[in-house]
């Protein structure tokens, strides 16, 4: 009895009214009631969508989208927070680890996102070389992506890198090579660590981290308020 009502109190902490469907979704599923959500962590406890920070309480955040510094020009994250299914947490944990001992770090500027913005950017800017198609949902829906790039530890300043976050153009692409040769090795760097850890560079923007086995997690659409409404309780 009293697992059962401590069931019912859990669900009932999660629970909120689903957002309604878009246009783009009839070939795929997206979660949105917080109830589902939670039943299926509480069934495979890799699912947890938990804040970076709580894995690498250093890490520094650039959250492109809570700020109109991005390709929108609009604020699309009421909040600057970086969510990751939990696996992808403790790997980019161990990057970090290794990127500490040559005197770097990583620096977020996007992890999960609400299948709501896939739906906006793709609005906005619809090639999907370098914007995910709704129709499909992004893996960053799923909380097994990040964007991310190098910080010198001792200044906090990015590291030389091919280009700008978000630069729509091929010299984003991970084997452009008319780069001079710090800038490469830098971006070297980045994917060996990534790769081994279990992550894979897309193939259109160096920055962009698919974690291995991100199939297995379903699209999203919560919140970043939602997520840490049930952290809380």
């Amino acid at each position: 009895m009293r697992y059962l009502i401590i069931l019912i109190l859990s669900i009932g902490f999660c629970s909120v009214s689903a957002q309604k469907q878009t246009k783009y979704e009839s070939g795929i599923n997206v979660i949105r009631d917080t109830a589902e959500y939670c039943s299926q962590v509480n069934d495979f406890s890799d699912a947890e969508l938990v804040d970076i920070s709580d894995y690498i309480p250093e890490i520094k955040l650039d959250m492109r989208y809570a700020t109109d510094n991005n390709f929108t020009h609009e604020v699309i994250y009421d909040t600057a927070l970086a969510f990751v299914r939990k696996p992808v947490a403790k790997a980019l944990q161990s990057v970090q680890q290794s990127l500490n001992k040559q005197g770097l770090g990583i620096v977020i500027m996007d992890a999960y996102r609400p299948y709501a913005a896939t739906v906006k950017f793709y609005e906005v800017y619809n090639d999907t070389n370098f914007v995910a198609s709704p129709y499909s949902g992004s893996r960053h829906n799923r909380g097994a992506a990040v964007d991310i790039s190098l910080i010198d530890l001792k200044t906090g300043e990015e590291i030389p890198m091919p280009t700008y976050f978000d630069d729509f153009s091929e010299k984003a692409s991970p084997v452009y090579m008319d780069l001079s040769e710090e800038v490469i090795k830098n971006r070297e760097l980045l994917i060996s660590e990534m790769k081994k850890q279990g992550f894979t560079v897309y193939p259109s923007e160096w920055w962009h981290y698919d974690y291995n086995g991100w199939e297995v997690f379903p699209l999203m659409d919560l919140s970043f308020e939602q997520l840490l409404e049930i952290k809380r309780k």
